[in-house]
Protein backbone atom coordinates (compact mmCIF):
# COMPACT_ATOMS: atom_id res chain seq x y z
CA UNK A 1 0.00 0.00 0.00
CA UNK A 2 1.40 3.40 -0.92
CA UNK A 3 2.25 5.64 2.02
CA UNK A 4 1.52 8.68 -0.13
CA UNK A 5 -2.21 8.05 -0.20
CA UNK A 6 -4.41 8.32 2.91
CA UNK A 7 -5.40 4.87 4.09
CA UNK A 8 -9.01 5.99 4.34
CA UNK A 9 -9.44 6.45 0.59
CA UNK A 10 -12.57 4.78 -0.72
CA UNK A 11 -13.30 3.30 -4.11
CA UNK A 12 -13.03 5.76 -6.98
CA UNK A 13 -14.86 5.93 -10.28
CA UNK A 14 -13.05 4.29 -13.17
CA UNK A 15 -12.93 5.90 -16.60
CA UNK A 16 -16.62 5.03 -17.06
CA UNK A 17 -17.75 5.26 -13.43
CA UNK A 18 -20.87 3.59 -12.10
CA UNK A 19 -23.10 5.00 -9.40
CA UNK A 20 -21.71 2.35 -7.03
CA UNK A 21 -18.24 3.87 -7.34
CA UNK A 22 -19.43 7.13 -5.80
CA UNK A 23 -20.79 7.94 -2.31
CA UNK A 24 -23.71 5.81 -1.20
CA UNK A 25 -26.26 8.64 -1.39
CA UNK A 26 -25.28 9.53 -4.96
CA UNK A 27 -28.18 7.42 -6.17
CA UNK A 28 -30.59 10.04 -4.79
CA UNK A 29 -29.01 12.65 -7.05
CA UNK A 30 -29.17 10.31 -10.05
CA UNK A 31 -32.89 9.80 -9.49
CA UNK A 32 -33.73 13.43 -8.81
CA UNK A 33 -31.43 15.28 -11.21
CA UNK A 34 -30.04 13.17 -14.06
CA UNK A 35 -28.50 16.22 -15.73
CA UNK A 36 -26.29 17.22 -12.80
CA UNK A 37 -25.52 13.65 -11.78
CA UNK A 38 -24.40 12.98 -15.34
CA UNK A 39 -22.09 15.98 -15.19
CA UNK A 40 -20.57 14.78 -11.91
CA UNK A 41 -20.12 11.25 -13.22
CA UNK A 42 -18.41 12.64 -16.30
CA UNK A 43 -16.10 14.74 -14.12
CA UNK A 44 -15.25 11.68 -12.02
CA UNK A 45 -14.36 9.88 -15.22
CA UNK A 46 -12.24 12.78 -16.44
CA UNK A 47 -10.27 12.96 -13.21
CA UNK A 48 -9.58 9.22 -13.14
CA UNK A 49 -8.57 8.86 -16.81
CA UNK A 50 -6.30 11.90 -17.23
CA UNK A 51 -3.22 13.23 -15.42
CA UNK A 52 -3.95 16.19 -13.14
CA UNK A 53 -0.82 18.34 -13.39
CA UNK A 54 -2.30 21.72 -12.44
CA UNK A 55 -0.14 23.00 -9.58
CA UNK A 56 -3.14 24.28 -7.61
CA UNK A 57 -5.09 21.00 -7.67
CA UNK A 58 -5.05 17.79 -5.66
CA UNK A 59 -7.31 14.94 -4.53
CA UNK A 60 -8.89 15.18 -1.09
CA UNK A 61 -9.45 12.09 1.04
CA UNK A 62 -12.91 10.50 1.29
CA UNK A 63 -12.99 11.79 4.88
CA UNK A 64 -12.64 15.39 3.67
CA UNK A 65 -15.36 14.79 1.06
CA UNK A 66 -17.61 13.33 3.75
CA UNK A 67 -17.22 16.45 5.90
CA UNK A 68 -18.02 18.65 2.90
CA UNK A 69 -21.25 16.73 2.36
CA UNK A 70 -22.20 16.67 6.05
CA UNK A 71 -25.22 18.28 7.77
CA UNK A 72 -22.99 21.22 8.77
CA UNK A 73 -23.66 22.41 5.21
CA UNK A 74 -27.10 23.39 6.54
CA UNK A 75 -25.86 25.52 9.44
CA UNK A 76 -25.60 29.30 9.49
CA UNK A 77 -22.93 30.43 11.95
CA UNK A 78 -22.05 34.11 11.64
CA UNK A 79 -19.43 35.13 14.16
CA UNK A 80 -16.94 33.03 16.09
CA UNK A 81 -17.22 30.12 18.55
CA UNK A 82 -19.02 31.24 21.68
CA UNK A 83 -20.17 34.48 20.04
CA UNK A 84 -22.47 33.51 17.16
CA UNK A 85 -25.36 35.51 15.78
CA UNK A 86 -27.49 32.36 15.41
CA UNK A 87 -28.63 29.67 17.79
CA UNK A 88 -27.87 25.99 17.56
CA UNK A 89 -24.14 26.46 16.90
CA UNK A 90 -22.81 24.06 19.51
CA UNK A 91 -21.43 21.57 16.97
CA UNK A 92 -20.36 24.31 14.56
CA UNK A 93 -18.36 25.83 17.41
CA UNK A 94 -16.78 22.45 18.18
CA UNK A 95 -15.79 21.95 14.54
CA UNK A 96 -14.25 25.41 14.24
CA UNK A 97 -12.39 25.13 17.53
CA UNK A 98 -10.95 21.81 16.36
CA UNK A 99 -9.87 23.32 13.04
CA UNK A 100 -8.24 26.30 14.76
CA UNK A 101 -6.49 24.12 17.33
CA UNK A 102 -5.17 21.76 14.67
CA UNK A 103 -4.00 24.57 12.40
CA UNK A 104 -2.13 26.29 15.23
CA UNK A 105 -0.46 23.03 16.21
CA UNK A 106 0.39 22.01 12.64
CA UNK A 107 2.03 25.31 11.72
CA UNK A 108 3.27 26.51 15.11
CA UNK A 109 1.14 29.65 14.99
CA UNK A 110 -0.22 31.68 17.88
CA UNK A 111 -3.54 32.34 16.16
CA UNK A 112 -5.47 30.87 13.23
CA UNK A 113 -8.58 32.02 11.42
CA UNK A 114 -10.06 29.19 9.35
CA UNK A 115 -13.13 31.00 8.01
CA UNK A 116 -11.84 32.59 4.74
CA UNK A 117 -13.69 31.16 1.76
CA UNK A 118 -10.56 31.19 -0.42
CA UNK A 119 -6.94 32.27 -0.58
CA UNK A 120 -8.02 35.54 -2.17
CA UNK A 121 -10.48 36.10 0.68
CA UNK A 122 -7.65 35.54 3.15
CA UNK A 123 -5.43 38.09 1.41
CA UNK A 124 -8.31 40.59 1.26
CA UNK A 125 -8.81 40.22 5.01
CA UNK A 126 -5.09 40.64 5.69
CA UNK A 127 -5.03 43.86 3.68
CA UNK A 128 -8.19 45.06 5.42
CA UNK A 129 -6.63 44.42 8.82
CA UNK A 130 -3.31 46.15 8.13
CA UNK A 131 -3.84 48.74 5.37
CA UNK A 132 -5.96 51.65 4.30
CA UNK A 133 -6.96 52.44 0.71
CA UNK A 134 -4.14 54.22 -1.08
CA UNK A 135 -1.35 52.62 0.95
CA UNK A 136 1.72 51.41 -0.92
CA UNK A 137 2.38 47.67 -1.05
CA UNK A 138 5.43 45.90 -2.42
CA UNK A 139 4.78 42.51 -4.02
CA UNK A 140 6.12 40.25 -6.76
CA UNK A 141 5.22 41.78 -10.12
CA UNK A 142 2.54 40.00 -12.11
CA UNK A 143 4.90 39.20 -15.04
CA UNK A 144 7.18 37.35 -12.61
CA UNK A 145 4.53 35.23 -10.94
CA UNK A 146 2.59 37.60 -8.69
CA UNK A 147 -1.02 36.65 -7.91
CA UNK A 148 -4.07 38.68 -8.90
CA UNK A 149 -4.28 39.87 -5.29
CA UNK A 150 -0.77 41.28 -5.61
CA UNK A 151 -1.88 44.34 -7.56
CA UNK A 152 -3.65 43.21 -10.74
CA UNK A 153 -5.49 46.25 -12.18
CA UNK A 154 -8.82 44.42 -12.37
CA UNK A 155 -8.54 43.04 -8.84
CA UNK A 156 -9.54 44.80 -5.61
CA UNK A 157 -5.84 44.96 -4.70
CA UNK A 158 -4.89 46.99 -7.77
CA UNK A 159 -7.89 49.29 -7.38
CA UNK A 160 -7.53 50.04 -3.68
CA UNK A 161 -3.77 50.13 -3.13
CA UNK A 162 -0.61 51.40 -4.84
CA UNK A 163 1.47 48.38 -5.74
CA UNK A 164 5.15 48.36 -6.61
CA UNK A 165 6.32 45.13 -8.21
CA UNK A 166 9.67 43.46 -7.65
CA UNK A 167 11.06 40.88 -10.04
CA UNK A 168 13.75 38.28 -10.52
CA UNK A 169 17.32 38.21 -11.73
CA UNK A 170 17.19 37.88 -15.54
CA UNK A 171 19.94 35.27 -15.60
CA UNK A 172 19.05 33.00 -12.68
CA UNK A 173 15.30 33.63 -12.48
CA UNK A 174 15.66 33.96 -8.69
CA UNK A 175 14.16 36.78 -6.64
CA UNK A 176 16.35 39.88 -6.83
CA UNK A 177 16.57 40.80 -3.13
CA UNK A 178 18.73 43.83 -3.87
CA UNK A 179 15.88 45.16 -6.01
CA UNK A 180 13.36 44.36 -3.27
CA UNK A 181 15.46 46.32 -0.75
CA UNK A 182 15.96 49.26 -3.12
CA UNK A 183 12.23 49.45 -3.87
CA UNK A 184 11.40 49.25 -0.16
CA UNK A 185 13.77 52.11 0.60
CA UNK A 186 12.44 54.23 -2.26
CA UNK A 187 8.70 53.54 -1.84
CA UNK A 188 8.44 53.01 1.95
CA UNK A 189 5.56 50.54 1.62
CA UNK A 190 3.08 49.89 4.39
CA UNK A 191 3.35 46.16 3.64
CA UNK A 192 5.59 43.77 1.72
CA UNK A 193 4.07 40.60 0.27
CA UNK A 194 6.19 37.53 -0.43
CA UNK A 195 4.63 34.71 -2.40
CA UNK A 196 3.94 33.66 -5.96
CA UNK A 197 1.80 31.39 -8.10
CA UNK A 198 4.71 30.11 -10.18
CA UNK A 199 8.02 30.67 -8.35
CA UNK A 200 9.52 27.17 -7.94
CA UNK A 201 12.06 28.08 -5.25
CA UNK A 202 11.73 28.88 -1.54
CA UNK A 203 11.50 32.57 -0.63
CA UNK A 204 14.11 33.77 1.85
CA UNK A 205 11.67 34.75 4.59
CA UNK A 206 14.42 35.93 6.92
CA UNK A 207 15.71 38.35 4.29
CA UNK A 208 12.19 39.58 3.55
CA UNK A 209 11.73 40.16 7.30
CA UNK A 210 14.90 42.24 7.47
CA UNK A 211 13.84 44.36 4.49
CA UNK A 212 10.37 44.89 5.98
CA UNK A 213 11.84 45.93 9.32
CA UNK A 214 14.18 48.38 7.62
CA UNK A 215 11.23 49.93 5.75
CA UNK A 216 8.90 49.86 8.76
CA UNK A 217 6.49 47.63 6.82
CA UNK A 218 4.31 44.69 7.69
CA UNK A 219 5.41 41.39 6.14
CA UNK A 220 2.57 39.34 4.61
CA UNK A 221 3.43 35.85 3.38
CA UNK A 222 1.06 34.57 0.71
CA UNK A 223 1.91 30.89 1.15
CA UNK A 224 -1.02 29.43 -0.78
CA UNK A 225 1.19 27.11 -2.83
CA UNK A 226 3.87 25.93 -0.37
CA UNK A 227 1.59 25.59 2.68
CA UNK A 228 1.13 21.86 2.22
CA UNK A 229 4.87 21.37 1.89
CA UNK A 230 5.37 23.45 5.03
CA UNK A 231 2.89 21.21 6.88
CA UNK A 232 4.94 18.17 5.94
CA UNK A 233 8.32 19.70 6.76
CA UNK A 234 9.33 19.82 3.08
CA UNK A 235 9.58 23.62 2.87
CA UNK A 236 10.64 26.42 5.25
CA UNK A 237 7.89 28.10 7.22
CA UNK A 238 7.13 31.84 7.05
CA UNK A 239 5.33 31.73 10.41
CA UNK A 240 8.37 32.79 12.51
CA UNK A 241 9.04 35.75 10.20
CA UNK A 242 5.79 37.11 8.76
CA UNK A 243 3.29 39.28 10.59
CA UNK A 244 0.49 37.52 8.73
CA UNK A 245 0.50 34.29 6.72
CA UNK A 246 -2.28 33.76 4.18
CA UNK A 247 -2.86 30.37 2.62
CA UNK A 248 -5.26 28.02 0.90
CA UNK A 249 -6.29 24.69 2.36
CA UNK A 250 -6.32 22.79 -0.92
CA UNK A 251 -3.32 22.52 -3.30
CA UNK A 252 -0.56 20.40 -1.72
CA UNK A 253 -2.32 20.52 1.68
CA UNK A 254 -4.98 18.28 0.17
CA UNK A 255 -7.95 19.75 2.03
CA UNK A 256 -11.17 21.41 0.82
CA UNK A 257 -11.09 24.49 -1.36
CA UNK A 258 -10.79 27.37 1.09
CA UNK A 259 -8.43 29.73 2.87
CA UNK A 260 -6.92 30.45 6.27
CA UNK A 261 -4.86 33.10 8.03
CA UNK A 262 -2.13 32.66 10.65
CA UNK A 263 -0.75 35.47 12.81
CA UNK A 264 0.53 36.39 16.25
CA UNK A 265 -1.74 37.18 19.16
CA UNK A 266 -1.10 40.92 18.81
CA UNK A 267 -2.90 40.97 15.44
CA UNK A 268 -5.51 38.29 16.16
CA UNK A 269 -8.43 40.61 16.91
CA UNK A 270 -7.73 42.78 13.85
CA UNK A 271 -7.53 39.73 11.61
CA UNK A 272 -10.71 38.21 13.01
CA UNK A 273 -12.66 41.45 12.59
CA UNK A 274 -11.33 41.79 9.04
CA UNK A 275 -12.68 38.35 8.16
CA UNK A 276 -15.99 38.80 9.98
CA UNK A 277 -17.81 41.10 9.76
CA UNK A 278 -15.73 43.22 7.36
CA UNK A 279 -15.13 40.94 4.36
CA UNK A 280 -17.37 37.91 4.95
CA UNK A 281 -20.66 36.89 6.47
CA UNK A 282 -21.35 33.42 7.75
CA UNK A 283 -18.61 30.84 7.60
CA UNK A 284 -19.13 27.70 5.50
CA UNK A 285 -19.15 25.34 8.45
CA UNK A 286 -19.03 22.12 6.43
CA UNK A 287 -15.85 23.44 4.79
CA UNK A 288 -14.43 24.44 8.18
CA UNK A 289 -15.05 20.88 9.40
CA UNK A 290 -13.35 19.53 6.27
CA UNK A 291 -10.36 21.81 6.95
CA UNK A 292 -10.11 20.29 10.42
CA UNK A 293 -10.04 16.82 8.86
CA UNK A 294 -7.29 17.86 6.44
CA UNK A 295 -5.20 19.41 9.23
CA UNK A 296 -5.50 16.18 11.17
CA UNK A 297 -4.38 14.15 8.17
CA UNK A 298 -1.43 16.49 7.59
CA UNK A 299 -0.23 15.94 11.17
CA UNK A 300 0.20 12.20 10.54
CA UNK A 301 3.68 10.77 9.75
CA UNK A 302 2.53 9.47 6.35
CA UNK A 303 1.80 13.02 5.24
CA UNK A 304 5.41 14.11 5.80
CA UNK A 305 6.52 11.24 3.57
CA UNK A 306 4.03 12.39 0.96
CA UNK A 307 5.16 16.05 1.11
CA UNK A 308 8.82 15.13 0.59
CA UNK A 309 7.87 12.78 -2.23
CA UNK A 310 5.99 15.63 -3.94
CA UNK A 311 9.25 17.61 -4.07
CA UNK A 312 11.33 14.62 -5.16
CA UNK A 313 8.88 13.93 -7.97
CA UNK A 314 8.93 17.56 -9.08
CA UNK A 315 12.72 17.61 -9.26
CA UNK A 316 12.80 14.45 -11.37
CA UNK A 317 10.04 15.77 -13.61
CA UNK A 318 11.88 19.07 -14.13
CA UNK A 319 15.12 17.32 -15.07
CA UNK A 320 13.32 14.91 -17.41
CA UNK A 321 11.44 17.74 -19.14
CA UNK A 322 14.73 19.54 -19.64
CA UNK A 323 16.06 16.39 -21.28
CA UNK A 324 13.05 16.52 -23.59
CA UNK A 325 14.24 19.92 -24.79
CA UNK A 326 12.12 22.31 -22.73
CA UNK A 327 13.70 25.19 -20.84
CA UNK A 328 13.09 25.02 -17.08
CA UNK A 329 12.96 28.34 -15.22
CA UNK A 330 15.50 28.72 -12.37
CA UNK A 331 17.09 25.50 -13.61
CA UNK A 332 14.83 23.27 -11.50
CA UNK A 333 12.57 23.40 -8.46
CA UNK A 334 12.51 23.11 -4.67
CA UNK A 335 8.74 22.77 -4.49
CA UNK A 336 5.87 21.01 -6.26
CA UNK A 337 5.95 23.56 -9.09
CA UNK A 338 7.77 23.20 -12.40
CA UNK A 339 7.68 26.04 -14.95
CA UNK A 340 8.76 25.10 -18.46
CA UNK A 341 9.17 27.09 -21.66
CA UNK A 342 8.24 25.03 -24.76
CA UNK A 343 9.74 27.60 -27.15
CA UNK A 344 12.90 25.52 -27.80
CA UNK A 345 10.56 22.91 -29.30
CA UNK A 346 9.13 25.52 -31.66
CA UNK A 347 5.76 25.70 -29.89
CA UNK A 348 4.15 28.48 -27.84
CA UNK A 349 2.59 27.76 -24.46
CA UNK A 350 -1.03 27.96 -25.62
CA UNK A 351 -0.45 25.48 -28.43
CA UNK A 352 1.51 23.20 -26.10
CA UNK A 353 -1.30 23.22 -23.56
CA UNK A 354 -3.87 22.34 -26.23
CA UNK A 355 -1.78 19.41 -27.42
CA UNK A 356 -1.19 18.22 -23.87
CA UNK A 357 -4.87 18.43 -22.93
CA UNK A 358 -5.73 16.45 -26.06
CA UNK A 359 -3.31 13.80 -24.84
CA UNK A 360 -4.91 13.76 -21.36
CA UNK A 361 -2.34 15.84 -19.48
CA UNK A 362 -4.15 18.69 -17.70
CA UNK A 363 -2.14 21.79 -16.81
CA UNK A 364 -2.09 25.54 -17.28
CA UNK A 365 0.08 28.36 -18.57
CA UNK A 366 1.77 31.16 -16.67
CA UNK A 367 3.88 34.24 -17.24
CA UNK A 368 7.58 33.71 -17.81
CA UNK A 369 10.10 35.89 -15.95
CA UNK A 370 11.48 37.29 -19.20
CA UNK A 371 9.88 38.89 -22.26
CA UNK A 372 6.15 38.67 -22.95
CA UNK A 373 5.95 34.94 -23.64
CA UNK A 374 4.09 32.43 -21.48
CA UNK A 375 5.24 29.09 -20.22
CA UNK A 376 3.73 25.86 -18.94
CA UNK A 377 3.15 25.44 -15.19
CA UNK A 378 3.00 21.92 -13.78
CA UNK A 379 2.55 20.54 -10.29
CA UNK A 380 3.20 17.10 -8.80
CA UNK A 381 0.83 17.16 -5.82
CA UNK A 382 -2.09 15.26 -7.36
CA UNK A 383 -0.08 12.58 -9.16
CA UNK A 384 1.92 12.01 -5.96
CA UNK A 385 -1.31 11.59 -4.00
CA UNK A 386 -2.18 8.89 -6.56
CA UNK A 387 1.02 7.07 -5.59
CA UNK A 388 3.14 7.86 -8.64
CA UNK A 389 6.89 7.77 -8.17
CA UNK A 390 10.05 9.09 -9.82
CA UNK A 391 9.95 6.49 -12.59
CA UNK A 392 6.43 7.65 -13.39
CA UNK A 393 7.68 11.25 -13.57
CA UNK A 394 10.23 10.23 -16.19
CA UNK A 395 7.50 8.47 -18.15
CA UNK A 396 5.22 11.51 -17.89
CA UNK A 397 8.00 13.73 -19.21
CA UNK A 398 8.41 11.44 -22.22
CA UNK A 399 4.69 11.54 -22.94
CA UNK A 400 4.78 15.30 -22.41
CA UNK A 401 7.57 15.79 -24.93
CA UNK A 402 5.89 13.58 -27.52
CA UNK A 403 2.60 15.47 -27.15
CA UNK A 404 4.20 18.91 -27.45
CA UNK A 405 6.18 17.84 -30.52
CA UNK A 406 3.04 16.18 -31.95
CA UNK A 407 4.96 12.95 -32.50
CA UNK A 408 3.35 9.64 -33.34
CA UNK A 409 -0.27 8.51 -33.22
CA UNK A 410 -2.36 10.83 -30.98
CA UNK A 411 -4.69 7.96 -30.13
CA UNK A 412 -1.83 5.78 -28.91
CA UNK A 413 -0.42 8.63 -26.83
CA UNK A 414 -3.80 9.28 -25.25
CA UNK A 415 -4.16 5.58 -24.50
CA UNK A 416 -0.77 5.53 -22.74
CA UNK A 417 -1.75 8.50 -20.59
CA UNK A 418 -5.09 6.88 -19.76
CA UNK A 419 -3.35 3.65 -18.83
CA UNK A 420 -0.95 5.45 -16.48
CA UNK A 421 -3.82 7.33 -14.82
CA UNK A 422 -6.03 4.27 -14.43
CA UNK A 423 -3.14 2.23 -13.04
CA UNK A 424 -2.89 4.88 -10.28
CA UNK A 425 -6.52 5.75 -9.50
CA UNK A 426 -7.09 8.74 -7.21
CA UNK A 427 -9.42 6.69 -5.00
CA UNK A 428 -8.17 3.09 -5.20
CA UNK A 429 -10.57 0.39 -4.13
Amino acid sequence: MSVTTPASRAAAPPSSPSVGALPQDFGALVRQDPEISGILLAEAGRQSSTLQLIAAENFTSPAVLAALGSPLANKYAEGYPGARHHGGCEQADAAERAAVRRAMSLFGAEHANVQPHSGSSAVLAAYAALLRPGDTVLAMGLPYGGHLTHGAPGNFSGRWFEFAGYGVDPDSGLIDYAQVRALARARRPKAIVCGSISYPRHPDYEQFRAIADEAGAYLIADAAHPMGLIAGGAAPSPVPYADVVCATTHKVLRGPRGGMILCGVELSERIDRAVFPFTQGGAQMHTVAAKAVAFGEAAAPAYAVYAHRVVANARVLAAALESEGLEITTGGTDTHIVVADPAPLGVDARTARERLVAAGMILDTCALPYGDARGIRLGTAAVTTQGMDEDDMTRIAGLFGAAVRAEGDPGRLRAEVRGLAEHNPPYPG
